[in-house]
């Protein structure tokens, strides 16, 4: 079996609330499995470019929910760790009127935060040609240092996404490591909140993107939500430099969970195509904005039909 992505990251439990409001006002929830990495991942899959995963889940009942979701998303378990003694990481999201979120976390030593160093082999490392790696998992060890090891030992391609959490991070300094990472990686994708929150200063996209590509990436993808994405690429992108951009599509959003993995996922699989950068920012938004018009943040990932469908509508 082939495959020429591999996405690394934690695979979790979000529970999504029935209705928008305080945590504290909501009675009920939908189990949903999601996760930045697992998100990523399953959307790939569901665009046809379906990648090895690397994640660690518990071997309790959230995690055979986890394991078979997974399954059923046609993802291979060949880097699927269990782990018999830690729990599955729990996301409780809340919503406001406009369908933003914000999550509260049980991941106190939990699974996904255990990855060991070498999971993935070099032999399968050497065969792929992009590697996608998230930033919760660099929050604690020791994911912090498995995720590290695999960044240094990748020869492709490293697609990193900063997804700011700042509750999860205790042991380390977002910013920090934030910083510490972009000089081994070649694409960025992320908002300017994300970038911000890592100490990188810009007063609009353009700006931070530019920032982030004189820390060493080649390529910059700044996310603005129903905005849209400016992307910029230097000289030494092989797609050449570009600044190009794009105001996203129309969507009447009800659930903005996972959007931003959603753009990730599309732009992944138009690079992976060969694509020309100002089409995979078109492609990813449009698999975005799918992705708001339902409730969850896995399960509302669409296919290419319904990615042709949305581009079919008109960007702004």
């Amino acid at each position: 079996m082939s495959r020429d992505i591999i996405v690394a990251g934690e695979t979790l439990v979000d529970f999504i609330p029935d209705r928008p409001g305080a945590l504290a006002e909501v009675g009920d929830f939908s189990r949903r499995a999601g996760g930045a990495p697992a998100n990523v991942a399953v959307g790939l899959a569901r665009l046809d470019r379906t990648p090895w995963f690397w994640t660690r889940v518990g071997t309790d009942p959230f995690g055979d929910f986890l394991a078979r979701t997974l399954a059923e998303y046609g993802l291979p378990d060949r880097f699927l760790e269990r782990d018999p003694e830690a729990k599955t990481t729990l996301a409780f999201v809340a919503h406001d009127p406009d369908a933003d979120r914000s999550f509260s976390f049980y991941r106190d030593r939990t699974a996904d935060t255990r990855l060991e160093p070498g999971g993935v082999p070099d032999g399968v490392l050497e065969s792929v040609e992009w590697v996608y790696a998230g930033g919760v998992a660099l929050a604690s060890d020791p994911a912090r240092t498995a995720t590290l090891d695999l960044i240094e030992r990748a020869d492709c391609p490293v697609v990193f996404d900063p997804n700011a959490r700042p509750e999860l991070w205790d042991e380390f300094d977002f910013g920090a490591t934030v910083r510490e990472v972009l000089p081994s990686v070649a694409v960025v994708k992320a908002s300017s909140e994300d970038l911000r929150a890592a100490g990188i200063e810009g007063e609009d996209a353009p700006a931070l993107a530019r920032a982030v590509t004189e820390r060493g990436p080649h390529t910059a993808f700044v996310t603005r939500g129903s905005a849209g994405t400016y992307a910029l690429a230097t000289d030494d992108a092989p797609w050449g430099p570009v600044e190009t951009e794009h105001g996203g599509y129309d969507a009447d959003p009800v659930d903005t969970t996972g959007a931003g993995d959603a753009f990730t996922a599309g732009a992944l699989a138009a690079l992976a195509d060969g694509e020309p950068l100002a089409e995979v920012v078109e492609f990813g938004n449009a698999v975005a904005a799918a992705t708001v018009t339902e409730r969850g943040a896995m399960a509302a990932l669409p296919d290419r039909p319904r990615v042709t469908e949305i581009r079919s509508g008109g960007g702004r």
